[in-house]
């Protein structure tokens, strides 16, 4: 092969092979929910036998009696302190208001790039909560509920699958990237655990199900 043609051919192929990284990086997530890592699944399932087994009652709930979005720090309350811990190269205003970045929501898949696309998910339904034991709580420990960064408790998701997830808990609503779902029962338990919460027969089954493979 002529030497011009041996080059040109090579420079036909890097720049195809640029083109493919580009795209590549294009699609792939630019950011990484950073929900503190819950227990393991053997962990799990051993809160889960020690959780007490209850039918849910609702009666009296009030999102209200949950005080949310507490200032963290500075002007940075918990739904910013979550915006910026969850997604990447976030900037903020003096308002602590998240003006650029991008974030990507485990749940779905999904990358988003402005903050009014993502909502802050109470992993453990404030709702579901108050049916599993809340409503016997002080407001006090309402709201540490409400605000737990410690827990894996917040995570930054899709607004519009935090909505289609309402207050349902495992039973009928889990995320749809499948390699999520034992992170998030782990989670879940965990949450659960911690707060003395009880939960569902329907509930406990499905737990026990998906633990069983985590």
């Amino acid at each position: 092969m002529p030497r011009f043609y041996a080059r040109r051919r090579l420079s036909i192929v890097a720049a195809f092979s640029a083109l493919i990284a580009s795209v590549a990086l294009f699609n792939a997530p630019t950011a990484s929910a950073a929900l503190p890592t819950p227990v393991s699944g053997a962990t799990a399932r051993s809160y889960l036998a020690q959780l007490t087994v209850a039918t849910e009652d609702r009666t009296g709930y009030n999102r209200d009696l949950f005080p949310h979005w507490i200032t963290i720090s500075g002007t940075c309350n918990t739904r910013e302190t979550v915006l910026k811990r969850d997604g990447s190269n976030v900037v903020t205003d003096s308002s602590c208001y998240a003006t650029s970045g991008s974030w990507y929501s485990p749940y779905d898949g999904a990358t988003w790039y402005a903050a009014s696309d993502v909502d802050i998910d109470h992993l453990v339904p404030l709702a579901e909560a108050w049916d599993s034991g809340a409503d016997n709580w002080t407001t006090s420990k309402r709201q540490s509920f409400a605000n737990d960064l410690t827990r894996p408790q917040l995570l930054a998701v899709t607004d519009d699958v935090n909505q289609s997830k309402g207050d349902q808990d495992p039973a009928t609503w889990m995320p749809s990237r499948t390699t999520y779902r034992c992170t998030y029962v782990r989670a879940w338990v965990q949450v659960k655990y911690y707060y003395g919460l009880s939960v569902d027969s329907a509930e406990k089954s499905a737990l026990t199900s998906y633990l069983a493979s985590c």
